[in-house]
């Protein structure tokens, strides 16, 4: 691809190539693209930078699933896609969300948000899928975390990370569970 292609159109067909590889039909990677371009939307309206550390996250949520977890199907990289667990301001709507995926909405309302009272019992009961779903979008925030202004105190955001999801990454794959520890070994140096 040229240099002057921007960053989102370079993600977009990064997924495609993943959908692929995953052995996804060309009918799940075009509607892919569609939940792709639904979930950036906002993002793009308000992010002058396509470097700033918010801007792909939907797509790199899909792909941390396609690298680390491998065979999922194309509605578990949607939902990844399409949550949104830090900036509420940049997730599509329900309305936006059921126009691609009329499913979608109520497995997205499923997911609790970091710092909810009953996090871990709501995590508990989410689907297989959604779970991955909802580990993959959480640890890609996590990633980005150090270059963006905490929302939640440091030593807060480590604490639940170390109770709620890495024993819940643990739970469900090992893959996710060995990223999960890499980051909560990691993150504790910065406190």
């Amino acid at each position: 691809m040229s240099p002057d292609v921007d960053r989102a159109t370079q993600m977009a067909a990064s997924l495609r190539r993943a959908a692929a590889r995953l052995g996804l039909g060309e009918g799940e990677a075009d509607w892919l693209k569609e939940v792709f371009r639904v979930a950036m939307a906002r993002r793009l309206m308000a992010l002058d930078d396509d470097h700033h550390p918010a801007c792909l996250h939907p797509g790199r949520s899909a792909l941390v699933l396609v690298h680390d977890v491998g065979r999922v199907g194309a509605d578990v990289l949607a939902t990844a896609m399409l949550l949104e667990s830090r900036d509420l301001q940049w997730r599509a709507s329900d309305a936006e969300v059921r126009h691609v995926a009329p499913e979608l909405p109520e497995r997205l309302a499923a997911v609790p948000h970091p710092g909810d009272e009953d996090l871990v019992e709501r995590l508990v009961l989410l689907d297989p899928g959604t779970l991955l779903a909802a580990l993959a979008e959480r640890l890609d925030h996590l990633r980005h975390e150090h270059l963006r202004e905490p929302l939640t105190p440091w030593p807060e955001l480590h604490a639940e990370v170390g109770a709620v999801w890495l024993p819940m990454a643990e739970r469900t794959h090992p893959q996710l569970a060995r990223r999960y520890r890499h980051w909560h070994r990691t993150f504790a140096r910065r406190l």
